[in-house]
């Protein structure tokens, strides 16, 4: 079962109360086949525990190693994945779509 977005940003917050460093990924956009739509969030922190989903399989395990990065350095990024590009079967979007995801960390 999907935690709901009031779920996943009320993690977030909660976790940053706790003293976590916390970074929110944000679908923001997609073409063609895509597992979840624009606006999914996947909470991460500091450790690597996790809330939510942007995608599932492997893209998710890339955007929990990005959001690491982004809670260390603070400089929020847009991750890209689809079929145009190499990382395409390895990150699991072998059904011809594109997400785009928004990174950001939560302070």
């Amino acid at each position: 079962m999907l935690s709901t977005d009031t779920d996943i940003l009320a993690a977030a917050e909660a976790w940053r109360r706790e003293g976590r460093g916390v970074a929110l990924a944000t679908v923001i956009e997609t073409w063609g086949s895509a597992p979840r739509p624009i606006g999914s969030h996947l909470v991460i922190d500091g450790e690597g525990n996790f809330l939510g989903s942007v995608s599932g399989g492997c893209v998710e395990g890339d955007v929990i190693v990005e959001a690491g990065e982004v809670i260390d350095d603070g400089r929020p990024r847009v991750l890209e994945f689809g079929v145009a590009d190499e990382t395409a079967w390895r990150a699991g979007l072998s059904c011809g779509g594109r997400i785009r995801v928004f990174v950001e960390r939560v302070d």
